[in-house]
């Protein structure tokens, strides 16, 4: 199924089974164009080897290098590369500097909250601070991802899973010492990102056993009651 584009009317995604169309400025291709070509040397050859300036990068060719990434890779070989990529934009010792500046904190947990929604729109699309309990206590280090971006243009479970919620919670969880869980939510492709909550083991995870989308995915097996991704 085809899905239509719509114009994205003052930061409200589409509805669920359309497209939100987006505006990217030059701050936004250049995150994509950095990520992309870290990206680029773990992936299969693509049918265009044209090199791009920085500034002229799409979104849909940034997530094709993902779905190149995929292919030919176990579940947690693709979590290693997304591993390995995240490690190579950071400068020497950043993980280190991190947990000194944020040590596992009500404050840091909040505080990366907020910096989530302004760094990472480009990525997810419209976010907002919510606030969740962690171990009993309210807090405000919640981040509500209205429709993510990434999952509504790539319509993969197994890329949301694999690409994304599982080397993000674990970068953050084992690398910089601050625990965060992702929810993502198939039916209406939105997700809340949960700082300083550790994360379940993947196999008591829900996502593990989410079917793919049988109507949007190109390599959806519609005979496996969970998506063959995530296997």
């Amino acid at each position: 199924m085809e899905l239509l584009w719509i114009a994205e009317p003052a930061g409200v995604p589409a509805p669920m089974g359309h497209k939100t169309q987006y505006k990217d400025g030059l701050f936004e291709k250049l995150f994509m164009s950095l990520f992309a070509r870290k990206m680029e040397k773990f992936a299969t050859s693509g049918v265009s080897k044209e090199k791009k300036a920085l500034w002229d990068m799409d979104y849909e060719r940034f997530v094709d290098v993902s779905k190149r990434v995929m292919v030919g890779r176990s579940r947690k070989q693709q979590q290693e590369v997304v591993r390995e990529v995240l490690l190579s934009m950071l400068p020497p010792g950043a993980p280190a500097q991190f947990r000194k500046l944020f040590p596992p904190t009500r404050w840091a947990a909040e505080f990366n909250a907020a910096l989530t929604v302004p760094f990472f729109h480009w990525l997810v699309g419209p976010t907002e601070v919510i606030e969740v309990e962690v171990n009993g206590v309210k807090q405000r280090s919640g981040v509500q991802i209205k429709k993510c971006r990434y999952l509504e243009n790539s319509g993969c479970v197994g890329m949301c899973v694999n690409m994304c919620k599982m080397p993000t919670q674990d970068f953050f969880t084992n690398e910089f010492g601050l625990p965060l869980t992702m929810n993502p939510n198939f039916e209406d492709m939105s997700c809340e990102m949960v700082y300083g909550q550790v994360p379940p083991p993947f196999e008591e995870d829900p996502v593990s056993k989410q079917p793919c989308y049988a109507d949007i995915c190109s390599v959806a097996n519609t005979s496996s009651p969970v998506c063959p991704k995530l296997q």
